[in-house]
Parts: C-alpha cells; structure tokens; sequence
C-alpha cells in the first residue's frame, strides 16, 4: 500500500446552532471542530489504518494544536504541517439553512493557510509518497497551488498516481486562473471524483454519458461521480457501476464526500476491486453525515462493516 499525500487547507469549523440564512445575527455556535477538505480525506484514510500525510500551515494557536493532535491520534503523518508563530489557523463559520444549503463566511484569506511554504519536511513527503491527491480548493489559494502542483509533478514524475477531487464552490470562482489550473490537472488525473454537475467544468460534453466518454478517451482511468443522498456511480472503461444512497438521519454534511474519497481511493490503492471499494465509500459517506462536525464521522474499517451489515438486516 503506496503512502497517499495531500497539499491544502487546515482549519476549524464552527457551527451556528440555529437554521437561517448567513450570520447577520447574534446565535449559539459549536465548535471549534478540525476541518479543512484535505485533512477531512486523509483523516479518513488515517482512520481506515492505511498511511497517508499532508503539507499544510497552522497558526501556533489553539485550533492549529486541535487539528494536529486530531490528525495525529488518527495516525497520519503530520510532519509537513508548518507552525506559524504568530499566527491565526482560519475558520469557517457554518450555518445551514432550512433547505440543507449553507452559508459559509471564511477567515482562510488572512491566515496561516494562505502563506503555505514548503518546508524541508514537506519536500521529503513529496520524495516518499506515491500517490497526491488535490482537492480544487487547494488551487484556489495562489502560493498554496504553486506548491500543491509541485507535488503532483514530484509524485508523477516516480510513476506515481494521482486523484483529483475539484471541490469547487462558489467563492472559488473568481479567483484568478482558477479554471486555468484546473484543466492542466484534469489530463494528468488516475481517479477524478466530481461531485454531482462539477462533471461539467471540464468538458463540453451536454450530458453525462458524453462528458464521462469523453474525459475517460483523455486518459483518466477511473471516474467516481458522487451524488450524495442519491448514492454514486463509478466508471472506468468497459465498466459502470451505480451503488445507492443508505437512509440515514443527517445531521452534518460537511466532510461527507471527503470521507467518501478517502475510502474509496485508499481501499482501490490497497488493491480492492472497484466494487469493494464503491461499496465501502458509499458507507463511509452515509456515516459520515451522521454525526455534527466535518471529522466526527470518519471511520474505521470495523466501523464500515458493521454499518454494512446493519444496513443489509434491514433491507
């Protein structure tokens, strides 16, 4: 099993425990509860007890010592992770509204997150791991991407993998050359997990089937199209597979879709059959929404399997 490594964002998240729209408005919070996309996927795999290790900068404060000891009892390696004395780990502030939407306000701008430098460690997790994986939110933050991109060289350039994860949203979209280095990703993709229409930024297929024909004749050999409460569907050439949403109560979807990453690119890497590996992922998605805070429902592969089980006796 290759060890998987991941450039981006750690933050905490907090919680307004009202429903509405923004924070324009004086409300209970919870939190501070680690976060970011990139630590949510490889705390997952870290809880699975497979090895993975991410680059990313803290402030040397409380919320940057919460994710590193979070991350670390979960067995990822955090040696790449920079502390900035001096300053602030960013936040996001979280309110869902009565739809299941939310609204998010961010202080990643003005934190330590946005100054990310690459460190000697940081170099040396490039040089050991074989395979990267980047969400597209790394590629929103200008120094981030110049290193996230770096890995990606580093690691392919050994025969590495690669999957890719856009994770595009809203207030990503005016960042300069954005869609610029996400299509110079998107042809040197292994396993590229969209969720829901993300499928279309890449190409100028009008349908699915086209879009997915099209991205897999450019080489990408595996595609996972998440769909969340209407399950997903994996394809790979000659194969398609479509696995189903489980019925849960949801509490908390942040981090859901990261867990399901998690799992199904550490299992596939660890050489189980797509089948395995989509089946297991679902689960680690729907058990994920389960509970409040985006890394409270990561979980362990016992963990998994007994939701399986408990969802087959109820069928």
């Amino acid at each position: 099993m290759t060890k998987i490594l991941t450039v981006g964002e750690i933050l905490v998240e907090i919680i307004a425990a009202t429903k509405g729209d923004g924070f324009r408005e004086v409300q209970p919070l919870t939190g501070p509860y680690p976060s970011g996309a990139p630590a949510i996927f490889v705390d997952q795999i870290g809880r699975l007890g497979f090895e993975a290790a991410i680059i990313g900068r803290v402030g040397e404060d409380d919320f940057g010592h919460l994710n590193i000891a979070r991350l670390a009892a979960d067995g990822v390696d955090v040696s790449g992770v920079d502390v900035a004395a001096g300053e602030a780990t960013g936040c996001a502030f979280v309110r869902y509204r009565p739809d299941g939407a939310r609204s998010f306000v961010y202080t990643l701008d003005g934190s330590a997150t946005a100054t990310l430098a690459l460190t000697e460690a940081g170099e040396a997790l490039m040089g050991s791991c074989g395979h990267i994986h980047i969400m597209g939110t790394a590629l929103s933050v200008p120094g981030m991407a110049g290193i996230a991109l770096q890995a990606v060289d580093r690691v392919k350039a050994r025969g590495g993998t690669l999957s890719f994860d856009p994770n595009i949203r809203a207030e990503m979209l005016n960042k300069p050359s954005l869609q610029e280095k996400l299509m110079g990703l998107i042809d040197r993709t292994d396993i590229f997990l969209p969720s829901g229409n993300e499928l279309f930024h890449f190409t100028e297929a009008a349908d699915e089937e086209g879009a997915v024909h099209e991205l897999l004749s450019r080489g990408i050999g595996e595609i996972v199209i998440k769909r969340g409460d209407k399950g997903a569907t994996y394809f790979a050439p000659g194969a398609h597979l479509d696995v189903t949403a489980h019925t849960v109560e949801e509490r908390d979807p942040t981090g859901a879709g990261d867990c399901f990453g998690g799992t199904f690119v550490a299992l596939r890497l660890a050489g189980e059959p797509p089948e395995t590996a989509l089946r297991y992922a679902n689960a680690a998605g729907a058990r994920a929404v389960t509970e409040i805070g985006p890394m409270e429902g990561a979980s362990t592969r016992a963990e998994l399997e007994r939701f399986l089980e408990d969802a087959e006796a109820r069928r």
